[in-house]
């Protein structure tokens, strides 16, 4: 016996949801108006399904769904140059949105998106056979980087992350080595940004931007520095 399973997430409205999965490479297999909004897509393996509700809300949404790949830098970029296609940007906040590619501290890299209908895609691929979530460093400003990954790009609770990162760059009895404090001011930024504080987004990015990194740094940096090149564009 052969088994799959097929997600079936709710929107609001059908068109905006199926406009955005064609714009990742989705193939829509199956779309019907009545006698209730319904769509299916694919692509590859991958398939999902959409129903629509009127009095849906897709802010409030709670759905989603986690995509394992074996090339998730590869998906990412091709992911990022079709939203750009079809929307003329690429889109960082509000609905839909595609954020960070970064190593998170329970074995995968993976990146989070959501659709029109407020659905979390979660696309990540194994860097570590231990699932576990790794115990929190006691570095204060490991510490700091560790808990708001967590809370920006996997629980999705920005204020949380936002407020994490406050109080690490608050310190005045220690600082940060210049990898850590340029990972916190990208962090910071993209959170700003994604809020809707474009002047804080900025004003944190240009700091980043000033952070001196010799050679090694630089390599132990590079997500970092990817975003960073992400958010000035």
């Amino acid at each position: 016996m052969t088994e799959k399973t097929i997600p079936l997430l709710p929107c609001r409205s059908i068109q905006p949801v199926v406009d955005f999965y064609t714009a990742l490479g989705f193939e829509t297999t199956y779309l019907q108006k009545s006698p209730y909004p319904y769509a299916a897509v694919r692509r590859g393996p991958v398939e999902l399904q959409f129903f629509g509700m009127k009095d849906y809300d897709p802010a409030g949404s709670y759905s989603g769904v986690y995509i394992v790949t074996d090339d998730v830098d590869a998906l990412y970029e091709t992911f990022r140059g079709g939203l750009k296609e079809a929307y003329g940007r690429i889109p960082r906040r509000g609905l839909p949105r595609i954020g960070p590619l970064k190593d998170m501290s329970y074995g995968m890299r993976q990146f989070l998106m959501s659709d029109p209908g407020g659905n979390s895609v979660r696309v990540g691929q194994e860097i570590a056979a231990d699932k576990s979530l790794a115990p929190v460093p006691r570095e204060t400003f490991e510490k700091a980087l560790h808990l708001a990954d967590l809370f920006a790009d996997s629980k999705e609770d920005l204020p949380g992350a936002a407020r994490i990162v406050d109080r690490a760059l608050g310190r005045e009895d220690t600082r940060p080595t210049p990898v850590q404090l340029l990972r916190l001011l990208v962090l910071r930024s993209d959170i700003a940004g994604r809020l809707g504080d474009d002047a804080l987004a900025a004003a944190t990015l240009a700091r980043a931007a000033a952070v001196e990194l010799g050679p090694a740094e630089r390599q132990s940096a590079a997500d970092a520095l990817a975003r960073l090149r992400e958010l000035e564009g």
